[in-house]
């Protein structure tokens, strides 16, 4: 099913987010605040519940200085 897969897919991204924030030893309202995004909204993508726009997620991967490649 389409719908189950692509939940898999945000936590997975979620989950690949969040290991590269704590690796840069940063909290969450740090890159929300460095990405202009609302903290709330950065933890939800943390937790793979919504899905981020691409220039949402471009924005989050330069705060982390990760490359895109590190997250697929």
């Amino acid at each position: 099913m389409i719908i189950k897969k692509n939940e898999k897919v945000r936590v997975e991204l979620g989950d690949k987010l969040r290991k590269a924030r704590e690796k840069a030893g940063m909290t969450q309202a740090e890159v929300a605040d460095q990405a202009e995004i609302n903290v709330s909204y950065y933890a939800q993508i943390e937790r793979g519940e919504v899905n981020v726009s691409f220039d949402k997620l471009q924005s989050i991967i330069k705060v982390l200085k990760i490359k895109s490649l590190d997250i697929v």
